[in-house]
């Protein structure tokens, strides 16, 4: 007998199809009278095996009809049955959803055109900010070179002795300024110290470099007794100061050069010509006139710094000590002169202070080299201890500095 496949109908049609099968062979039984020769020709098992067929037949073309009504009638009308096609027929219409692309399987580009011009625009830029930016840092560093301030700081340290805190301070103020050509006031430097501690000869140092760089026509050294003597008019004296200025800056606006005035003696100036100086450092005066660099040398404030060193000389040893007290030296000179004259709060002070016996000593092998003697040690400590002192917290601090070591060389 042939098997029948249980996806074919379900269990409630089977059941159904089953009951009215029964009724339909009990119909035939009353209706269909027995013909006594077909009993007699087949035995009761090939009935049997007939019946079933005959039954198989009957369902299955009644299974057929109802499938062919039930393609007919609306699918609501039918129980929901769970199969694999729906969810194969789920994923192809999903499918079908999403966007197509070109058989070469490429998104699709914008054309040439269509771009946005923003991304090169950004590029150049970049590019442009890069070159400028380069290009100051190329102009910075020509600056710096052009006056040789490495070499400057050098030649400060190796014949200025005792004062490499006061050389630091000088050299950052001019390694700042002198790094750019335009600015907004000139440079105002104003080294302060006791007799002897080498102010004048950091004057001559400036000056000679300055020349060897810049040139002799873009740096003026100006000495207060010399060029302005007490007998000469003090207004005469401004009037000449300002016109050598204006003739030295209209040459170092052509060069495009910083130019240099060194006024050594600055104690000995008097009321005009410190008001002439005042008015240079005016901001709002013309571009030529900015940049500019003054360096005043003087002994105004000498004692606010021999006081301030012998008080502190035994407090600390340490550098960063030092320097803060160095700072607080530096505030208390400004604020004492600028009772005397406005010009000096318009100056950045540099304090040089008192030499150590250590320091003298090197200054008397510097001028016995120079002078064509052999250094002997026991001469020079014999020489540097025939000097005058202050004695504060264990250490000896030379009256006149290094003052009177050439005329004792002089005398050898």
């Amino acid at each position: 007998m042939p098997k029948m496949r249980d996806n074919d109908l379900s269990n409630g049609g089977l059941e159904s199809q089953v009951d009215e099968e029964g009724r339909g062979e009990e119909e035939e039984k009353k209706t269909t009278p027995l013909n006594p020769s077909s009993q007699s020709l087949f035995s009761p098992q090939l009935k049997a095996m007939m019946r079933i067929r005959n039954k198989y037949q009957a369902l299955k073309k009644r299974r057929i009809s109802s499938n062919s009504a039930a393609a007919a009638t609306p699918r609501a009308n039918m129980p929901e049955v769970f199969t694999f096609e729906q969810l194969t027929e789920q994923k192809k219409r999903r499918r079908k959803s999403r966007v197509l692309f070109p058989s070469d399987s490429r998104k699709f580009l914008p054309k040439e055109k269509e771009r946005s011009r923003a991304k090169p625009f950004l590029i150049l830029f970049s590019i442009i900010v890069f070159l400028q930016v380069y290009n100051a840092i190329e102009n910075l560093d020509d600056h710096v070179v052009k006056y040789d301030l490495e070499g400057l700081e050098k030649t400060l340290g190796r014949e200025v002795f005792g004062q490499k805190r006061g050389v630091e301070t000088l050299m950052e103020h001019l390694r700042d300024y002198l790094s750019t050509y335009s600015h907004k006031r000139p440079l105002a430097l104003s080294v302060h110290g006791p007799s002897g501690v080498g102010k004048s000869h950091l004057g001559r140092l400036l000056t000679r470099h300055f020349r060897s760089v810049v040139g002799d026509q873009l740096v003026v050294q100006y000495f207060a007794l010399h060029n302005c003597p007490p007998s000469e008019s003090p207004g005469r004296c401004a009037v000449e100061l300002t016109a050598r200025v204006a003739q030295v800056v209209a040459r170092a606006e052509a060069d495009e050069r910083i130019p240099v005035v060194v006024l050594d003696e600055a104690h000995a100036m008097r009321p005009p010509v410190l008001n002439a100086l005042l008015e240079l450092l005016r901001p709002d005066q013309s571009n030529e006139f900015l940049n500019i660099v003054y360096v005043l040398l003087g002994s105004l404030g000498h004692e606010e710094i021999i006081r301030h060193v012998l008080q502190n000389s035994s407090s600390s040893s340490s550098s960063s000590f030092w320097k803060s007290q160095e700072d607080d030296m530096e505030d208390v000179i400004r604020s004492s002169l600028a009772e005397q004259h406005p010009l000096w709060a318009e100056v950045d002070v540099v304090a040089l202070t008192l030499l150590e016996k250590s320091h003298v000593v090197e200054c008397f092998l510097e001028e016995m080299t120079r002078e064509g003697f052999y250094p002997d040690l026991g001469h020079v400590d014999q020489l540097a201890g025939e000097l005058s002192y202050y004695s504060a917290g264990g250490r000896q601090y030379s009256q006149n500095g290094c003052k009177q070591v050439v005329a004792k060389v002089n005398l050898l």
